[in-house]
């Protein structure tokens, strides 16, 4: 659970965030960061240093297992170690679009074409598409806090969900825009249910439009 809302934390700040867990005086983190910026040296120097009862990782991801009395001088320590990598001077940014869709336009062999172009990942993301000026037909809760949306442009509609997002700004703005038209931001996958493969498109952002 700590890694997910680290990775959430991240996405949101665009910074390297840490989430930790404290029982019985003993915290587990889990840490997530973003491109340029290596979080794992900087937890395997503060467990060098006798910080952490234990901590490792990669440049993108780390874990550690720090007391209670000396996590303020762990985290303190940490955050200083990014800082001189630039992590202080970094923020969240705006949302960079690859390409314009209409919802009859995101099709099952656009998604299979994207997907042969892969393999994707952090230092080479799933393009990012906009859906311009459609009307949220519909906008709900679905499962664990999951937003679940329907939208149109008159003709045609693209499905789409955001993960964990129902109860954040995102989800109320769509929300409140049911029934009216805004721009929507996401990458494209397939969603197969009772044999039907379908696109959904991943909603990561949305505007007034």
């Amino acid at each position: 659970m700590v890694g997910i809302v680290a990775s959430r934390m991240k996405e949101a700040t665009n910074r390297p965030s840490i989430v930790i867990g404290l029982d019985d005086g003993i915290g587990k983190g889990s840490g997530r960061s973003v491109s340029g910026i290596d979080l794992g040296s900087a937890v395997q120097r503060a467990a060098i240093d006798g910080l952490l009862v234990k901590g490792g990782g990669h440049k993108m991801a780390a874990g550690l297992t720090v007391e209670e009395g000396k996590l303020e001088e762990a985290m303190a320590a940490i955050s200083e170690a990014l800082a001189r990598q630039g992590a202080a001077e970094l923020g969240p940014k705006d949302l960079t679009l690859d390409g314009v869709l209409m919802p009859a336009g995101a099709t099952v062999d656009l998604v299979g074409a994207i997907e042969a172009a892969g393999p994707f990942g952090a230092g080479a993301p799933a393009p990012r598409f906009a859906f311009p000026s459609v009307r949220i037909q519909s906008a709900r809760q679905v499962g664990e806090g999951h937003l679940r949306v329907t939208a149109t442009d008159g003709h045609s509609r693209i499905d789409g969900i955001a993960f964990g997002a129902f109860d954040t700004d995102l989800g109320r703005f769509v929300c409140e825009r049911q029934g009216m038209t805004a721009h929507l931001a996401g990458r494209l996958d397939l969603n197969t249910w009772n044999g039907r493969t379908t696109v959904q498109l991943r909603l990561e952002d949305a505007a007034e439009g």
